[in-house]
């Protein structure tokens, strides 16, 4: 039986599963690869706090993520494929380490910054930044 997850521990093992899958993934691992030229051992720390604080509200992410992609954005246009496939890689690796209150609720806030991203950035209807 899976657990839900509970500590930090937990949020790294999901984040480094899920980026394992971002890197050879066909739809967007270029993006991570070969446009953003993602320094992963920079990245992950931030993804790490990110996702903590999502969880376990630690206040320990600092960052703007909306610029970052709004300026891969302009490298690569993102696409409603690429918001899907995204999210599901996400909710797929929540879904085969963990279950329970928290898995829920990080996966529901994936769905929400995915939609959230994908009008402000991808949408034909971008809002005004």
């Amino acid at each position: 039986m899976k657990q839900d997850i509970k500590s930090r521990a937990d949020v790294e093992r999901m984040v480094n599963t899920f980026y394992d899958k971002v890197k050879q993934d066909d739809v967007i691992g270029f993006i991570f690869n070969d446009i953003a030229k993602v320094n992963w051992e920079k990245h992950l720390p931030v993804m790490y706090d990110f996702w903590e604080n999502i969880i376990f509200l630690t206040n320990k992410y600092v960052g703007n993520p909306m610029s970052v992609h709004i300026h891969l954005n302009e490298q690569v246009p993102f696409t409603k494929e690429h918001f899907q496939r995204w999210l599901l890689l996400f909710t797929g690796t929540v879904d085969e380490l963990f279950e329970g209150k928290k898995a829920d609720i990080v996966k529901e806030k994936a769905a929400s910054i995915a939609a959230i991203m994908e009008t402000k950035i991808a949408s034909p209807f971008k809002i005004m930044r």
